[in-house]
């Protein structure tokens, strides 16, 4: 098999790069880099294959890539595609679900514990000096197990979390879910719900659901009004999702109790954005995945993606394109 050109638009290690040099010629340009912006740019009339994450791809730079036929994304998400330009150009994209799983739900599990417990409010107390006595009712945070958790979206990481909160924290799980799903869990520990019965019940309200135009938006004005007085909604799918506004009324008027975001609707969160200083936001940069294992694994699925398609043979993970 010929050698072909791939192009890289994000770091990998080093050894899921070796493993592309192997068979086929590569150029590395990340177009959030000024100084690879130009080079990014120049590639694409020339590769056969790209990789990377965390770039938004359009139409226009398609139309730059005539060669191109696979689309490697490290990641699960694909909101950063055009699907359709991709569909009608009969380009695969590949992504890499069921690797970050876990990782994604101990990190929402974390959240839900951060926020109740006011994990991140009472450390900076001590960090800060402020500990001065035993503390008292208006820094008590409230307990977890026993809650009802409320899942909007149930895929893999949505499954992973009911399992840690049903089974290790005898927490009720409600799911809305697009499609019917079973709950994967023993009788009697989940079960399905209407959307308005998940935001009417449950204490905590975490979204695991993909971005798209029916998603968008969502969590606006009108859903949390339906939420039960004092939750706290987790949002570790896509910022876009909530409405932030929406969630920063909720949070002033006491609708609501707190709120853990790893994901905005502007990625990194600008320095003014209201969101940063609000006392009952726990806010992360969008860490969900990020750690060592699973960052490897994301790497490794993705490459292996890539490699199979130019190959000729089939991917482990193509995402679906839209008929």
């Amino acid at each position: 098999m010929s050698r072909q050109s791939v192009l890289v638009y994000r770091d990998l290690p080093r050894p899921q790069l070796d493993r592309i040099l192997r068979e086929h010629d590569v150029i590395q340009a990340d177009p959030r880099r000024e100084d690879q912006r130009d080079a990014f740019f120049e590639a694409l009339p020339q590769v056969d294959g790209m990789i990377g994450s965390s770039v938004r791809l359009d139409a226009a730079m398609l139309d730059r890539a005539p060669r191109l036929r696979v689309v490697s994304s490290i990641s699960v998400g694909v909101d950063a595609y055009p699907l359709a330009a991709l569909r009608d150009r009969g380009i695969v994209l590949c992504h890499t679900p069921g690797v970050l799983t876990e990782s994604v739900a101990d990190l929402l599990f974390t959240m839900m514990l951060a926020t109740s417990r006011r994990v991140c409010e009472m450390a900076a107390m001590v960090r800060e000096g402020r500990w001065q006595r035993s503390v008292g009712a208006d820094q008590y945070g409230w307990d977890v197990h026993g809650k009802t958790l409320g899942i909007v979206g149930y895929g893999r990481i949505g499954r992973a979390l009911a399992r840690r909160a049903a089974l290790g924290f005898d927490m009720p799980v409600l799911y809305h879910s697009r499609h019917p799903a079973d709950s994967g869990l023993p009788d009697g520990k989940a079960r399905a719900a209407g959307l308005d019965e998940v935001l009417a019940s449950a204490d905590f309200i975490v979204l695991v659901l993909p971005l798209t135009d029916q998603t968008r938006g969502l969590i606006g004005p009108q859903a949390f009004e339906r939420m039960k007085p004092g939750a706290i909604l987790i949002n570790g799918a896509r910022g876009p999702i909530v409405q932030e506004r929406a969630l920063l009324d909720a949070l002033d008027s006491g609708r609501l109790r707190a709120a853990g975001l790893d994901v905005f609707d502007v990625e990194p969160l600008p320095t003014d954005s209201p969101l940063r200083g609000h006392p009952g936001i726990l806010a992360l940069p969008h860490i969900g995945s990020a750690t060592h294992e699973t960052r490897l694994a994301m790497a490794d699925m993705a490459v292996s993606n890539l490699l199979r398609v130019l190959r000729g043979e089939a991917p482990l993970a193509a995402y679906p394109l839209p008929a």
